[in-house]
């Protein structure tokens, strides 16, 4: 391991606003870049500003006239055409849409030619993972889907072998609909249940097309699912399905809206198995992608109170210097919260639940149990496929 690692920064991407009244509060990128500042990470690897994705490789995932109906809403924001899921109560139009969509996408973008071309092992982009953006259209609170715009800058660069790993609470819908048919993209999300939540896919049924059967996996976890369970699903499906797959770079995706703490879902994992996961990702990289690995932000609305931290501990882990689940938080980090946002923030870097234990799959499973019955429901669908035992 190298340690050779870049971090994608623009302070510009704070300005991706929907608004006062909007969840995705843009405040969450500036006090995750402030907090990785405060621990000295941004000592630790490179410090990158990438230049905007242009319309040719926008186009790489989206649709022409999709593109332009985002330019012109973004020039005139009250004239947003709603037929592309712009000016929703969801993806409100704003001035400057487009331009700070693209800058978002080109950070992504950035990040994986830099992995690709053998620049650094790791890169990070924590203002990215935009991943429910279709090609000709917005859709939850994401303009471009820059997950996907990095995936297909990497097949085109030549890549033959990507795998996408999605952990956010919400499915990883708009990167499986990129490569639905496309058997160079193996798409892996764990998320809630469509059932009881945004966008109402997901299902382990839902396995690919095509050219691409059997490169969609999807684990949908039950409401409730806590750390134990959390952890145990990711690695009862994932490190199987990478070493099957060898993917040449793994591109993640680490939404922080898991948490128990997140106001727009329903699952009760804390910050140490969001940490946990991470750890794992960076393992598998090097275990089966010769540790190229791309890692994304995402979703996470509990701005103040885990984002800022579970996003550090992302980059720490990027940079290969870790940041200590019970390390302190400096002052001057929480003055800077109070000052922005009149809360308080949180003290420690963990939930106090670190280290994170949970039964492996190997040593058995429980078929009354509700996380085991998804885990399961996603072998049987997903795992034959690729010619794995379910």
């Amino acid at each position: 391991m190298s340690g050779r690692a870049q971090l994608m920064w623009d302070e510009a991407v704070t300005g991706y606003d929907f608004g006062p009244s909007h969840p995705m509060d843009p405040v969450r990128l500036d006090l995750t870049r402030r907090l990785v500042g405060a621990f000295g990470l941004d000592r630790e690897l490179a410090v990158v500003a990438a230049k905007p994705a242009g319309d040719s490789t926008l186009r790489l995932v989206h649709r022409e006239d999709y593109i332009d109906a985002v330019k012109a809403a973004s020039a005139d924001p009250a004239g947003a055409d709603g037929a592309y899921g712009l000016g929703t109560i969801d993806d409100p139009a704003f001035a400057g849409m487009h331009e700070v969509s693209a800058l978002i996408a080109g950070q992504s973008v950035g990040a994986a030619e830099a992995v690709w071309r053998g620049d650094v092992d790791h890169a990070v982009n924590f203002a990215g993972g935009l991943h429910h953006a279709m090609p000709g259209g917005a859709s939850g609170f994401c303009i471009y889907n820059d997950a996907s715009l990095a995936i297909a800058r990497l097949l085109e660069l030549g890549a033959e072998r990507v795998a996408y790993v999605d952990v956010d609470v919400h499915h990883g819908d708009g990167v499986q609909a990129a490569f639905w048919e496309d058997p160079r993209v193996l798409t892996i999300s764990l998320h809630e249940h469509p059932r009881t939540l945004f966008p109402q896919t997901g299902w382990p049924e839902e396995t690919g097309a095509g050219a691409g059967e059997g490169a969609a996996v999807n684990v949908a976890l039950p409401a409730g699912t806590g750390d134990a369970g959390w952890v145990r699903a990711f690695h009862a499906v994932v490190p199987e399905l990478l070493a099957e797959f060898r993917p040449q770079v793994i591109v993640s995706q680490h939404g922080a809206d898991t948490h128990f703490e997140d106001p727009l879902a329903h699952l009760a994992v804390s910050l140490d198995a969001q940490r946990a996961v991470q750890v794992a990702c960076h393992e598998l990289a090097h275990a089966y992608a010769d540790g190229k690995w791309v890692a994304l932000g995402g979703g996470g609305y509990a701005v103040v109170d885990v984002v800022p931290r579970s996003w550090t501990h992302l980059v720490g882990i990027v940079a290969g210097r870790p940041v200590a689940p019970e390390a302190m938080i400096p002052e001057a980090w929480r003055q800077e919260v109070f000052a922005r946002t009149r809360q308080l923030g949180p003290r420690r870097m963990t939930d106090g639940r670190w280290p994170v234990e949970y039964g492996a799959w190997e040593a058995g499973y429980d078929p009354a149990d509700r996380v085991d019955q998804a885990v399961l429901a996603t072998r049987r669908a997903a795992f034959p496929l690729r010619g794995l035992l379910p």
